[in-house]
């Protein structure tokens, strides 16, 4: 008798757990799955922020809604909560380096061997945050760059990407890199974690998100997916209203 992949796999993983494989034979009962079963990571719940001061959140969201702008369509960086999954991510293990060599010596090593600091993403953010208000503050503006013009902002943060513009204090061009791929990825990442609230970028780009099934549209490219999104916790449709 040929034996399938599938009855392969169930009986390898009851040997491995003390089972015989002759109880193989007699699973019964519904399926072992249900909602929510899977200990999901913690949902981000908007609030006060974790690790950005009031000035510093003002300044993230500014520069979120100049990475991404919003549209008659689709809200941009800020209404995305971009600056709320970044202040998160920042307030745990990203912005510690949790996991990463971090003793000295720091020596400026090529691109390809990743950021070379001892400050670790959170203390990037906090120098280079300070040295962007100072900057503005300072120079020809007189104003933060949150209360600068779209124009303007625009104008800046192509200085930094470009590398013209150097921030007294901090190195503006890596921080325009840090700050372009935490945005994006705050953007698309599951709402779970603070942004792509509503589910917004997956809704404007077709994306299903987490969905238990959709084999049925594999195959079928240049169609737009018809069905709504999934995030790890669902559809807000689904969860119940809190009293």
């Amino acid at each position: 008798m040929r034996l399938r992949r599938r009855d392969f796999l169930a009986t390898s993983a009851l040997v491995l757990s003390g089972y015989s494989i002759a109880r193989a034979t007699t699973i019964t009962g519904s399926l072992p799955w249900k909602p929510d079963a899977g200990a999901p990571p913690s949902q981000v719940i908007p609030g006060s922020w974790f690790y950005f001061t009031n000035a510093e959140a003002k300044a993230v969201e500014a520069l979120a809604d100049r990475i991404i702008p919003p549209d008659p369509v689709t809200p941009g960086g800020k209404d995305a909560g971009c600056a709320v999954y970044l202040d998160r991510q920042l307030a745990g293990p990203y912005g510690r380096q949790d996991g990463l060599y971090v003793q000295p010596p720091f020596l400026k090593g090529i691109k390809q061997q990743g950021p070379q600091s001892e400050d670790g993403p959170a203390g990037v953010y906090r120098k280079s945050l300070a040295a962007l208000d100072r900057y503005c503050r300072e120079g020809q503006d007189k104003k933060l760059f949150s209360e600068l013009s779209t124009g303007r902002q625009d104008e800046i943060l192509k200085a930094l990407e470009d590398g013209s513009l150097h921030l007294p204090g901090a190195d503006g061009q890596a921080f325009f890199e840090m700050l372009l791929k935490d945005i994006q990825q705050g953007f698309f990442a599951d709402p779970i974690y603070g942004g792509n609230r509503d589910m917004v970028a997956w809704r404007m780009i077709g994306f299903p998100g987490a969905r238990y099934d959709y084999r049925d549209w594999v195959g079928r490219h240049n169609e737009r997916y018809p069905l709504p999104p999934v995030s790890i916790t669902g559809r807000p449709e689904w969860t119940p209203k809190r009293g």
